[in-house]
């Protein structure tokens, strides 16, 4: 049991993890038509740079954790959710090539729209997927049970929607770090309406939610869940309204910070809400993981691998801290 909660605690670290600092990088590629002119776009593309690498090793971390220590949840994601976790992928390599190939380009405007192009899809895929777990996955015995096309829904979609806003939110406040002038000034007022998007979506996903899932309502309201579950809505309201204000001061670090306890306070309030299942209705996590002697070896690895991890994307960010000037280049 014990062993089953180390494991989801890991998991859920390296995903949330992922969905920050990679939904950086997301967000940029999100905003580059956008971006003003080339040299704009050059500047966008430097921010992120030099810790692309570092922020991609989590989603290798967090895919490799769910293989070994929950084979079942895999399995059956991998099934169900075939097509969008496909066409996620797809589009992840799709943007790394074209940030390899922008760099030595001459005629750039083709792998900007390509960068875009990219990464929107690979935000969508992440959030149709993500929707078509809320909505609920048929499962017969510890399989998937249902067709190809279960993962396309109206939920779903707004989902998938929803997540745009949410990462180009984290982007431009992630820019006002990052950058001076026009571009800065630009990421304010982007920051500024893409947390009134993500407000309202995160509305929608509260009140639609039950309704795909019923179960929510009882854990929302029956002890002892009541008495925490509801702290995670109020603090999303309170980091909305803080990001807001210290937008309109045009604060710099504070932005970013409250960006990340707003999608923190989503994030949170999804899993207690949802806890124990990892599949809902019918798979929990006890269900799904891997059997004692294997979470026990694995997570020897975890221990030894994951400071290295940590370590890796502290000193990517600590070395390459600092605005990059209009006149840089990045690094392919």
């Amino acid at each position: 049991m014990l062993l089953v909660d180390a494991w989801a605690g890991l998991v859920g670290f390296a995903v949330i993890l992922y969905v920050l600092l990679d939904g950086i990088s997301l967000g940029v590629g999100l905003l580059f038509p956008i971006g003003g002119d080339e040299k704009e776009r050059t500047v966008l593309m430097s921010t992120i740079a030099p810790v692309w690498d570092a922020n991609q090793t989590w989603l290798l971390f967090g895919g490799a954790s769910i293989f070994a220590a929950f084979p079942v949840l895999f399995g059956v994601l991998a099934s169900a959710l075939y097509i969008p976790l496909m066409t996620f992928v797809m589009g992840l390599i799709f943007r790394g090539v074209t940030f390899e190939f922008r760099a030595d380009a001459t005629q750039k405007k083709i792998w900007d729209r390509c960068f875009f192009w990219g990464s929107l899809v690979a935000v969508l895929s992440q959030g149709i997927m993500l929707g078509a777990i809320l909505t609920g996955i048929r499962v017969s015995g510890r399989e998937f049970a249902g067709g190809p096309l279960d993962w396309f829904n109206p939920f779903s979609l707004m989902v998938g929607l929803a997540l745009v806003p949410g990462y180009v939110m984290l982007a431009s406040c992630y820019l006002v770090i990052k950058t001076t002038g026009v571009i800065q000034q630009r990421a304010y007022a982007h920051a500024f309406w893409a947390t009134l998007a993500v407000f309202f979506f995160m509305a929608m996903v509260t009140v639609w939610t039950p309704f795909h899932y019923p179960l929510v309502w009882k854990h929302w309201f029956a002890p002892p869940r009541i008495y925490f579950v509801w702290c995670f809505p109020l603090l999303g309201l309170v980091a909305a309204y803080k990001l807001l204000a210290s937008l309109k001061a045009r604060r710099e670090i504070a932005p970013l910070a409250y960006a990340v306890i707003l999608f923190l306070s989503g994030y949170f309030g999804l899993m207690t809400s949802l806890y124990p299942y990892v599949i809902p209705p019918a798979i929990t996590v006890w269900d799904a993981a891997a059997q004692q002697e294997t979470l026990r070896f694995i997570l020897w690895g975890a221990i030894i691998v994951l400071p290295f991890v940590c370590g890796y994307a502290i000193y990517s960010y600590s070395v390459f801290r600092g605005k990059v000037g209009s006149g840089e280049t990045y690094y392919s």
